[in-house]
């Protein structure tokens, strides 16, 4: 009885499959490829260089497009930054201008109010009519008249303390006061001693010259007698 035989189980397949693959690798069992002619690797060479190129201007389009980025980031930071500055500054300034314009305000309803009370006074001030004065109503009137200046007198020292400008420059102390004499200088400080004794001698000698006589007169008078 004849034995079943396959001769396949005797074929190593990874060695096949290794076989075939070298061959497709070395050009199958053809003909070995002929060397590249010059317009060839002309053509290749081309080929790099446009690749190349293209990949510079690829390389310069992203180094533009990074700078751009940059560049927007730059700005974006600067106006968070200079948004946030001006927030804080103009919110401060508007402080502080509210608070001058309230305390301006005030000022000036102040003054206006010490103008009217200034006007009133003057106007009561002068209203006084001494020349329609009579003799029963003499005493009456001068009081009158001196309560409307002392009334006058106290809303002037009210006004000057609230507003300096009403009693003008302060005073130098130093100053001399009006009218005034300045202090004399000592008409001879400028002269030497020397001058100031010949000065003297000329004021001196008629006195001496007198003295001399009398005290003459008075020995003549003494041996006469």
């Amino acid at each position: 009885m004849p034995s079943d035989y396959d001769a396949t189980e005797f074929v190593d397949r990874d060695f096949q499959a290794q076989k075939l693959a070298h061959a497709a690798l070395s050009g199958g069992a053809g003909p070995p490829l002929r060397a590249p002619t010059r317009e060839e690797v002309a053509a290749e060479l081309a080929r790099k260089q446009q690749e190349l190129a293209a990949i510079i201007q690829e390389k310069e389009a992203k180094e533009r497009e990074k700078a751009a980025l940059e560049e927007t980031r730059r700005r974006q930071a600067e106006f968070h930054t200079g948004r946030e500055e001006m927030i804080q500054s103009l919110t401060r300034g508007l402080a502080l201008l509210e608070e001058a314009e309230f305390s301006a305000r005030r000022d000036a309803e102040q003054m206006a109010r010490t103008l009217a009370d200034l006007r009133d006074a003057l106007a009561k001030v002068q209203a006084v009519r001494e020349e329609a004065w009579t003799q029963d109503n003499f005493s009456i009137e001068l009081t009158r008249a001196l309560t409307a200046v002392e009334n006058a007198r106290m809303e002037w020292n009210a006004a000057r303390l609230k507003f300096p400008v009403l009693s003008g420059p302060a005073a130098d102390p130093s100053a001399p006061a009006p009218g005034a004499l300045a202090p004399a200088s000592a008409p001879l400080a400028a002269h030497s001693f020397g001058e100031l004794c010949r000065v003297g001698l000329a004021l001196t000698w008629p006195l001496a010259v007198v003295a001399l006589l009398a005290l003459a007169a008075l020995l003549i008078a003494l041996l006469r007698h």
